[in-house]
């Protein structure tokens, strides 16, 4: 160990025996660093390294996503008497610019009018029923959202706060603007330091008991001028109820007209679409994934993986996602026994991976034809992402690209550092501990010191 990292780790109170370390260039036959390398531990986000890069790999980087649209009923001059149906394939893009471009395809068929209901459909994939805060007791948390095949705008609700302090108050927008949702502001305006503004602000969310998908968040705590404006994230609704009312206000707003209902259904085989929206590209989408280590989305392709696996079936499932990653890992002849990946995004207390396992898949990775594209995904140390305010003022600013990764009792980094002699170096550092959230200062010693003084 670099005594400058093994002194960053002794005053973190963090032992060697809790940390995996795996450094090796990427043209290098052994490891420059391998310290517990084989000891299987918990990534956290950088988990999200092997999904991506399976996904490059088997999909391909061009690969989108498909959102079907259908008109079950008869479609005359504009006006369509049945109903609409939207199925789902698992984008993990559909956010609200780009449901609004879906919206507006829909309207460029000529299709003004519906008179029937909109029919949502989620079999592509086929999940148990999962409790979303099973994680760690917070269902609202945007990080806890579940996959779903039909999945827009991740179930999000912005709230953006905005210091105005001529009225001395807070005000409070949410986006999307919803009947579904009773917003009360209780925040108080302060001139104190801006400090970590989260832990200052309070949601209570409350389900409202008639349980028709309407929800009362109380907005408590304070808020400094300081802090400028920013935005609270929260899951409130379930999908139905909020892709209709966000698809009835769009299409308003487009010109169309609807009244009616919403349900969950499947489209009749012989049924045509009417419409196909695609994603953007995947190589597009893992930036979002990797550089800000979006977990949601990692989940969607992850389950994407097991189309692969599929062999004509209509659905996709995790078993299918589990058999493609090991096939993929297999044909590669890297054999790694005590991988457990759970659901491709490090959101997992169950994950586990070795130093030298994904060292190994880095420097693959590294001479792969997808390189450019994961090395793209990653965060730039200084420059953007999760790394962007790290080590702005050293040598190894804007010549690391790294994924990071923290959970309770645990903090992670690996991807690739360009050294002082121009050679690049694979880097992974995963330590799980209790004081783990405390492991930043000795990672940051290890990527400069990789910087300066490896030969």
């Amino acid at each position: 160990m670099p005594e400058v990292v093994r002194q960053a780790l002794t005053k973190a109170r963090i032992p060697e025996t809790a940390v995996g370390v795996y450094v090796r260039e990427v043209d290098a036959s052994q490891p420059l660093l391998a310290i517990n390398a084989d000891a299987a531990m918990n990534p956290a986000s950088v988990m999200k390294l092997v999904t991506t890069y399976a996904g490059l790999e088997l999909l391909g980087p061009a690969y989108t996503w498909r959102t079907e649209v259908y008109a079950s009923g008869t479609l005359e001059q504009g006006k369509l008497t049945g109903d609409l149906i939207i199925k789902g394939y698992g984008d993990p893009n559909l956010n609200l610019e780009n449901f609004w471009v879906l919206m507006r395809q829909i309207r460029q068929t000529g299709l003004k009018a519906i008179t029937g209901d909109l029919v949502l459909d989620y079999s592509h994939y086929s999940l148990s029923q999962e409790d979303p805060g099973a994680f760690d007791g917070q269902p609202y948390k945007t990080y806890n959202v579940l996959p779903e095949a039909l999945l827009v705008n991740y179930r999000t609700s912005a709230v953006h706060l905005f210091p105005d302090p001529q009225h001395d108050r807070v005000r409070v927008i949410a986006d999307p603007e919803t009947p579904l949702l009773d917003l009360q502001n209780n925040l108080r305006l302060t001139k104190k330091k801006c400090g970590y503004w989260r832990n200052a602000v309070r949601a209570d969310v409350r389900p409202h008991e008639a349980g028709n998908g309407h929800v009362s968040v109380l907005l408590n705590g304070a808020y400094s001028v300081d802090c400028g404006q920013n935005t609270y994230y929260l899951s409130l609704h379930e999908s139905t109820a909020y892709i209709y009312d966000l698809f009835r206000d769009l299409w308003s707003q487009l010109g169309g007209t609807f009244e009616g209902g919403v349900r969950r259904g499947s489209v009749p085989e012989s049924l045509l679409p009417l419409k196909v929206y695609h994603s953007p590209p995947l190589a597009e989408v893992i930036r979002g994934i990797n550089k800000y280590s979006n977990n949601v989305a990692a989940r969607q392709l992850f389950l994407s993986l097991g189309e692969t696996q599929a062999n004509g079936e209509k659905f996709v499932s995790l078993d299918l996602a589990y058999a493609a990653i090991q096939q993929w890992l297999f044909a590669k002849r890297l054999n790694f026994p005590e991988m457990i990946i759970e659901n491709g995004s490090g959101l997992s207390r169950r994950a586990r991976i070795s130093a030298r396992h994904l060292g190994d898949l880095l420097q693959v990775a590294y001479h792969s034809p997808v390189m450019p594209e994961l090395m793209a995904s990653l965060a730039i140390v200084a420059v953007d992402g999760t790394a962007r305010n790290r080590l702005k003022r050293s040598g190894v600013a804007a010549r690391a690209h790294i994924k990071t990764g923290s959970l309770r009792d645990v903090s992670a980094v690996a991807g690739y550092v360009l050294g002082k002699n121009n050679r690049r170096y694979v880097v992974v550092f995963m330590a799980n501990h209790a004081n783990a959230a405390n492991a930043k200062p000795a990672i940051d010693r290890l990527l400069e010191w990789l910087y300066q003084s490896a030969k």
